[in-house]
């Protein structure tokens, strides 16, 4: 198998962010622990959240470790599937939009 860039033995050693800085670490993990408790959203939706967005930000590291939360939290491969398609939706919805900035441009340039 070929090397890649992303060594997927490394999202195991995620905790060890905090080596350099403990304080700071330990801060992030804290949050990040809290936001994923349940809230107004359960512990599922977030995860289908967290996935979507995964894709949306292109972490393989995300999208391994919140397709195996999804799983857990029980969430199934078409929910799942649908959380990408609206990521897929909203960032090429922004890549679009931003089409008007250039029109706006066109038709300054053109009067």
């Amino acid at each position: 198998m070929s090397k890649t860039y992303y060594n997927a033995e490394d999202l195991k050693k995620f905790g060890d962010i905090k080596e350099f800085q403990e304080e700071l670490g330990d801060k992030f993990f804290d949050y990040y622990g809290a936001v994923f408790q349940d809230g107004a959203l359960t512990q599922r939706e977030k995860s289908l959240i967290a996935l979507a967005v995964s894709h949306a930000v292109q972490c393989p590291y995300c999208i391994d470790a919140y397709t195996d939360s999804c799983m857990k939290k029980g969430a199934d491969e078409e929910q799942m599937m649908e959380a990408v398609h609206v990521a897929a939706a909203i960032k090429g919805g922004a890549a679009l939009v931003h089409g008007v900035q250039m029109m706006n441009k066109v038709k300054e340039k053109l009067m």
